[in-house]
Parts: structure tokens; C-alpha cells; sequence
């Protein structure tokens, strides 16, 4: 029997929340629990109760997430929020979320696996917040041509991304760093790359990058926040053998 107290364990040891200064919403760690058990696992972006019907459908009683249960106000809780967590508490299903901590994992993590479809082998931490990484870059040994770029990188993510030709016409110092980091452009171009890849970011950013000088690629924010969970939900899998699924459910963002 697999305990929901192991599974959270292992998780809370390898992404080690404590050491992110999150948004105040976003709550990193179990946020609701079940009955003790974990049988199946599902692993999904967000927590919504499109998904979390999903799961339950999965037969799976916990769910790993990016996106947990507390981005928007939670009081009180009547109509479709007191209907969401009814369904929780009536099938047994547990919520694990994790924000930050599942973008800048160094193996698990949302940049890191993205980089890794890419076939870059070779990262460092990029993204400081507060101190720790919440991304990753790779220097390209031979520099790739933008569009080509964008052609991997739309194989990668499963959609074509938006590319802001700030830039060199040839990449070489990419940094990645999933969902809306497009407002931190800056602090992208002042770590030292020619080309960062986001999900994305505001109308200004397209003049900004041709002041920057830099390249940026907005691959959705869903999409390029799909590996984390993945990845997450796989290592639990294998190493607690339990069976999960990945619920997918694209907000085209």
C-alpha cells in the first residue's frame, strides 16, 4: 500500500518548496488530502473542475498540478466552488500542487525538460528570483538559425510559437523560462542571452525586444508548462509503481 503521506514526501524533498518566494496564492504542497491511499496518480496544469472530472474519470485519487486550487479568491465557498470541492471530498481525491518550484527543478522542472526535447544536454540556472533559478540556459556549441529554432521548438510544444526577431539571426545563448515570464524581458537579456524563450508576455515586449536587441519566443504558457507535471508524475510513478495519466486540457494561452 502507498501511503499519500510518502508520495508527498518524496515529492516536497525533491522540489524543496521552501526555498521559493512564491506568489501568495500559490500554495506549493498538498492542498487538500484524501483518505490516506494513492492508487493512481493524474497529472494535469491546472486545477479546474474540467480536470479534476477528468481524474476522477482516470480513477485516479491524487492529482499532481502547476496551477493548484487557490489562484482566485476562494470565499465563500457556495455555488460551483462549494460543487468543486464536493466532487474532491466525494471521490477521495488529493491535490498536490506546485508552482515555482516544478519551473526551475534542475531535472523536473518545466525549463529543464523543455531544454531537454530540445536535445540541450548541457544547462545552467538562469532566472534568479530571490536568489534561486527558476530556469535554465544552454550555449549552443554550433549557433541555430532562428527559424529552424522555432520549427524544433514548435515540434516540441505541439503548436507553433510566436517569434519576436529582436535579435541575431543565428541563436547561440538561449534561456528558457516557462509561462509569463515576457514582462521580464529585461532580466533575461542581463543574464547574457541572445534569444529567451517564454510562454508569454504583453504587446510592449515586441518593441522592447528590438531595443534589447534579443529574440523571444512565446510558446503558450499551457504548453510549455506541460513537462513538469509530466515528469513529476512519472518519476512517482515509477518510483512507487503507480500507474498515472496526464489529463490535458489546453487553454490556448
Amino acid at each position: 500500500m502507498v501511503t499519500l503521506s510518502e508520495v508527498v514526501a518524496s515529492a516536497d524533498a525533491w522540489l524543496q518548496p521552501s526555498l521559493f518566494q512564491d506568489y501568495d496564492r500559490a500554495w506549493n504542497g498538498l492542498q487538500v488530502e484524501n483518505s490516506g491511499t494513492v492508487t493512481r496518480l493524474a497529472a494535469a496544469v491546472d486545477a479546474s473542475m474540467t480536470t479534476i472530472h477528468r481524474a476522477i474519470d482516470a480513477g485516479a485519487n491524487l492529482m499532481v498540478v502547476h496551477h493548484g486550487l487557490f489562484w482566485n479568491e476562494t470565499r465563500p465557498w457556495t455555488g460551483r466552488r462549494y460543487a468543486l470541492l464536493k466532487c474532491l471530498m466525494d471521490h477521495d481525491l488529493a491535490i498536490y500542487s506546485q508552482h515555482l518550484p516544478l519551473d526551475g527543478h534542475p531535472r523536473l522542472g518545466n525549463a529543464a525538460q523543455l531544454a531537454t526535447g530540445l536535445g540541450w544536454n548541457a544547462q545552467q540556472p538562469f532566472f534568479y528570483r530571490s536568489g534561486v533559478a527558476i530556469g535554465v540556459q544552454s550555449t549552443l556549441v554550433k549557433p541555430l538559425n532562428r527559424t529552424e529554432l522555432g520549427l524544433q521548438l514548435g515540434a516540441c510544444l505541439g503548436r507553433p510559437p510566436l517569434l519576436l526577431p529582436g535579435g541575431p539571426t543565428l541563436c547561440q545563448r538561449i534561456g528558457i523560462c516557462t509561462g509569463g515570464a515576457g514582462s521580464d524581458l529585461a532580466q533575461a537579456v542581463a543574464e547574457g542571452v541572445d534569444t529567451f524563450i517564454t510562454g508569454e508576455g504583453p504587446h510592449w515586449t515586441h518593441a522592447l525586444a528590438e531595443d534589447l536587441g534579443v529574440n523571444v519566443f512565446y510558446g503558450g504558457h499551457y504548453a510549455t508548462e506541460t513537462f513538469g507535471v509530466k515528469a513529476l508524475a512519472s518519476e512517482l510513478g515509477a518510483i512507487f509503481g503507480l500507474p498515472w495519466t496526464f489529463i490535458d486540457h489546453p487553454s490556448g494561452l
